[in-house]
């Protein structure tokens, strides 16, 4: 589109998506994509009815356009209410809660299509709300607050990624007894006068200039507000350089985009790990960041490092534009701020090109082959990388179906591009899972076949620590070579020094091979570089506390998994192993029935025949465990 053939118009947006959606897909693909359909076309109908269209609806979002924010706010309270109603027939983890944003902003017409900061902030209001809730920008609210019978609570300006001037919000209240309320605004007081006399104008601006002089020139040395603490950090800093990188903002206004760009953001994590000279924090922590509106300075002092990177991606066409910019979080510099405009098929070499800005703006010198080329991704298909990226999301969600749907699509992912290596080793992974939990009935014949991916993948390229920590894995599962297996898992950790996943396997297999007291330390390390650690790494950790006779601590941390997660079958048996090795009877019997409503086809030989301990005395102890609870 020409400068000239650009078309601007004011209009009511009304952004949806669905709170956990990755959750539910995770838990029951099929019905979360069924109640989905007919979820849409309820508000599909409602939007119609508020004489708005659908700009588009892919995945779990939708997009919507009226020409009135009256009818907008009306469409998005009537789309909640249906949908509470409808809600209220499925069991509670099965619901669908859409939130909703509902701007009023100029947007650029682009043939069907509507882009924009108008239709931007809508989808950040979005992220603001809560599930089965509905916030509304203030130029929204400034044209509704007398015209609809709703009450509003303000939430204050809100400083939204990628928006010049925060955004004013506010959350509709739907209550009756809410209805002409607005809690929370702060009333201007009324002015003495009705006009300001020329000296006071006079006085304002000396002493405006006044003070821009003394902050230029006479500013103490302390250090202004807002900036991050080291002595509100959850962790002490590092000794060496330390980053965590925020997830990357998807500014399309499209879903299906959200692989794309959380992909971006994981290779830059991937490729500044190379460094043994950063401390850099996993994905699994940094992600839990993602569609918050979060301060650097949070982050800084949660995760317990210095610099911390956020940006976004926006794409038009086969064009890309990723932004991104450097802050250090203890003096507010920003040590670089970049605009990438790039073909889509230069996104590798793009992604590169920030990791590389980011280890120069923190003075970090890189050997020549690191320098060459910190990380190999081995695939020149944008299929063949999407496909992946929709894998890993899947393979961190320990279920059956979810870790055979990431085997699926990095198979998938080979078919398109058979020289991928990481594509081998993510399918090989997967299957690995899959046998643990249960899935085949013949587990020796599926491990040769994930043994021969991962051998695969190491011809393709050994210098990929991914591959590594997988084939340790399948030394341990398939083999029983102990040494051999600590040995690939020690090799992956000096390959990617900034692994989370690499440690997580080093302790695991440690544990396998009846060394769980030199597992903890590092477990623990990998906690430190992820502070809010994946579901692997915990559920290692408890195990080596369960083998060392540590029961009140593994019984704590496997309660904190299952809280999250309760359809967690592994945990559920490990918390009932360990109360009863505690002495608390009682108890254990109570969650062994749980583990019976995860999987009524729970067999406890079967089980303990796939965990491959060194020590056999070690499964006895934990059959006899489970059995005295009452499972059979």
């Amino acid at each position: 589109m020409t400068t000239q053939e650009v078309k601007r118009k004011l209009a009511a947006i009304l952004n949806a998506d669905v709170k956990g959606y990755s959750r539910l897909m995770g838990e029951d693909e099929k019905g979360t994509v069924r109640t989905l359909n007919v979820y849409k076309e309820a508000m599909t109908k409602f939007i119609q009815q508020h004489r708005g269209r659908v700009i588009d609806a892919p995945g779990d979002n939708v997009l919507a356009e009226f020409g009135s924010v009256v009818d907008a706010v009306e469409c998005a309270v009537g789309i909640q209410k249906e949908l509470k109603t409808r809600n209220a027939e499925l069991p509670e983890n099965r619901k669908m809660e859409f939130r909703i944003g509902v701007n009023l902003g100029d947007v650029i017409e682009d043939g069907e299509q509507i882009l924009g900061d108008g239709v931007n902030i809508a989808a950040r209001l979005e992220s603001l709300s809560d599930a089965g809730g509905i916030c509304i920008s203030g130029t929204a609210f400034d044209q509704v607050k007398h015209k609809l019978n709703l009450g509003y609570k303000y939430l204050g300006e809100q400083t939204v990624k990628n928006i010049l001037e925060p955004v004013r919000v506010y959350q509709v209240l739907m209550e009756a007894e809410a209805a002409g309320k607005v809690i929370g605004e702060k009333k201007a007081k009324p002015r003495q006068w009705q006009r300001a006399t020329i000296g006071l104008v006079v006085a304002v601006i000396v002493v405006v200039a006044a003070v821009a002089i003394w902050r230029f020139y006479l500013r103490p040395t302390t250090p202004p507000v807002g900036l991050a603490s080291k002595e509100k950090m959850a962790f002490p800093l590092p000794d060496k350089p330390s980053i965590a990188v925020l997830p990357f903002t998807n500014m399309s206004g499209d879903p299906k985009h959200e692989y794309l760009s959380d992909g971006i953001t994981d290779d830059i994590i991937t490729a500044l790990s190379k460094s043994s000279e950063l401390f850099v924090i996993g994905r699994n922590s940094t992600f839990t960041y993602k569609g918050k509106p979060v301060k650097f300075q949070q982050v800084s002092e949660e995760m317990g490092v210095r610099y911390v990177l956020e940006g976004s991606v926006q794409f038009s066409g086969q064009r890309v534009r990723i932004t991104a910019q450097l802050i250090d979080a203890l003096t507010g510099y920003h040590l670089f701020s970049e605009r990438y405009d790039r073909d889509l098929k230069d996104i590798f070499t793009t992604q590169d090109e920030i990791a590389m800005k980011i280890l120069t703006a923190t003075r970090v010198v890189l050997t020549e082959g690191e320098a060459a080329r910190m990380f190999a991704k081995g695939t020149k298909s944008l299929d063949a990388y999407f496909k992946l990226l929709q894998a890993r999301e899947h393979h961190e969600v320990f279920t059956k179906e979810s870790q055979a749907l990431a085997r699926q699509l990095a198979e998938e992912a080979i078919a398109l591009d058979p020289g991928y290596a990481l594509a081998y080793s993510y399918a090989a992974m997967s299957l690995g899972h899959e046998v643990l939990l249960g899935t085949y009935t013949n587990p020796r014949e599926a491990l040769e076949r994930g043994m021969k991916l991962v051998q695969k993948a190491l011809t393709l390229d050994d210098s990929l620590a991914h591959p590594h920590e997988t084939l340790s894995k399948y030394y341990i599962y398939l083999k029983r070579d102990y040494e051999k297996g600590i040995a690939e898992a020690e090799r992956a950790v000096t390959l990617d020094p900034n692994s989370v996943d690499a440690f997580t396997q080093l302790g695991s297999n440690l544990r396998w091979a009846g060394r769980p007291a030199e597992a903890i330390p590092i477990l623990q390390k990998a906690m430190r570089l992820s502070p809010i650690p994946p579901y692997a790494c915990l559920a290692t950790l408890t195990n080596c506390y369960y083998l060392t006779g540590q029961y009140e601590e593994a019984i704590k941390l496997q309660r904190r998994i299952l809280q999250k997660e309760p359809n967690q079958l592994l945990s559920q048996v490990g918390l009932t192993a360990a109360l009863m090795q505690a002495g608390k009877e009682d108890e254990a019997r109570a969650e062994a029935a749980k583990v019976l409503k995860i999987d009524p086809k729970f067999s406890v030989e079967s089980f303990a025949r796939r965990l491959p301990f060194k020590d056999q005395k070690v499964n006895d102890d934990l059959v006899s465990a489970l059995r005295k609870a009452g499972l059979k």
